[in-house]
């Protein structure tokens, strides 16, 4: 596989310093790409760097994940409007080790090959450095009218932030061109890689390690994931698409690339799976003359969700995702997890009852009129369930007179009222 070829057919690929397609047909390149360590997880904005860093390595080359420690307690200007916050060194550690965990998914840590993969962390080489040192080993190689030509300072001081450029923030070019600069010297790392937004910083990085050892350093860029709508991708209306479980459900990841748009869809399947451009104009071809079947949106929701959680997760967000319009809905709502049925009912009425009102001794008329409102009153109720209307997790119920006990609870806590075909409530044992 060719690296660069890859990437462009991918639509990966934005920027990169001339000559960086010349060295990767010459020899095994060592690059390395920065992830952000504010979080103890990655989330699907940072999925296209690590991507490169998978491709890279399965064109025989060998990749460093690198996590900004240092970077990430200063913050980074770039695209940004706001100064981030700052994490302290056992934050950093922890979100280490996590971010590490996740990585391992995608890139061969542990084997002998002569290009297996590497996590750094620039805090290691970063926390006995005096300001002295920096002053004279890295601040004298790289002009001051230099620094400010860069856009990401120049946006920052022509009024896009409320409080302008702290002097803090003015140095992370100089930090990130020290990153390179050191891993270029330790490990013979001759290529960044990273978001078109680092463009500014990258550079920096070559032009100090041209200027300190003449060294010749390389840089290539891949474009700012957008939708098509040109909002920014990966955010939903309760913020981030996170790769780890605890934070967002294999059931909500699988449904986030499920409903991503036609257009989007031909896009991203390119850049976050492994299909072959074969399998991929397959897929495109088979949307095009059938749109409503969704081949796109399909494929690309199992290959990423598969990828990023297991096929079995990704079986359990398909099985979960029919609950609707399954005949076999009420077992499937017997077997799924709490959080995968908190995710489907998301947004539905719910209504607190008390595990009391489940002893046998309230009927069902009575748990959806007195204990909970679902029904203004019981002759409506009666009426709903005599015309077949009414279930309870997705079983019809036509004898509203039987008694409520805690058998019709779903995960010990929680019972499904259906009213109609499509109003679903949600009540909650307290």
């Amino acid at each position: 596989m060719n690296f660069i070829e890859e990437l462009k057919w991918r639509g990966m690929l934005h920027t990169m310093i001339p000559g960086t397609d010349e060295l990767l047909d010459k020899e095994q390149v060592t690059a390395y790409l920065g992830i952000d360590p504010t979080a103890d997880s990655l989330h699907i904005g940072h999925l296209c760097g690590v991507m490169i860093l998978r491709h890279f390595q399965r064109c025989g080359h060998k990749p460093i994940a690198l996590v900004g420690g240092a970077t990430g307690m200063i913050g980074d200007p770039s695209g940004k409007s706001a100064e981030r916050n700052l994490l302290d060194e056992a934050t950093l550690r922890h979100n280490q080790e996590a971010l590490k965990k996740q990585l391992s998914k995608f890139l061969d840590f542990e084997s002998d090959a002569s290009n297996r993969a590497e996590l750094v962390n620039n805090y290691d080489w970063m926390k006995d450095f005096s300001f002295l040192d920096f002053a004279r080993t890295v601040g004298k190689h790289i002009t001051v009218n230099y620094m400010m030509a860069k856009d990401s300072v120049k946006k920052r001081l022509n009024g896009e932030a409320r409080d302008g450029l702290s002097f803090t923030e003015f140095t992370y070019q100089l930090l990130q061109g020290y990153d390179f600069l050191h891993l270029f010297e330790t490990k013979g790392c001759k290529l960044q890689m990273g978001g078109s937004d680092q463009w500014g910083n990258m550079t920096t990085g070559t032009e100090l390690i041209r200027r300190t050892n003449g060294g010749e350093a390389y840089a290539l860029t891949c474009p700012l994931i957008t939708k098509a709508d040109g909002t920014k991708f990966g955010k939903t209306e309760s913020g981030n698409v996170w790769l780890d479980a605890r934070y967002t459900s294999p059931y909500k990841f699988y449904q986030f690339w499920l409903n991503v748009s036609d257009e989007d869809a031909e896009r991203y399947i390119k850049i976050f799976t492994f299909l072959t451009q074969e399998e991929v104009d397959e897929l495109i071809a088979a949307q095009k003359a059938d749109p409503g079947l969704r081949p796109l949106q399909k494929r690309l929701a199992k290959e990423v969700t598969t990828m990023v959680h297991s096929e079995a997760d990704y079986n359990a967000a398909v099985e979960a995702s029919q609950i609707l319009f399954s005949n076999k809905a009420g077992e499937l709502l017997h077997n799924i997890d709490e959080q995968t049925l908190l995710d489907i009912f998301e947004g539905v009425d719910k209504f607190e009852i008390e595990r009391g009102d489940l002893d046998g001794s309230v009927n069902i008329a009575s748990l959806l009129t007195d204990k909970a409102k679902v029904f203004p009153s019981k002759g409506e109720l009666r009426k709903l369930a005599q015309g077949n209307g009414l279930s309870i997790n997705k079983d019809k119920v036509t004898d509203i007179n039987l008694p409520a006990t805690e058998t019709m609870l779903l995960n010990g806590k929680y019972i499904l009222i259906q009213k109609g075909k499509k109003n679903y409530y949600l009540l909650i044992v307290k």
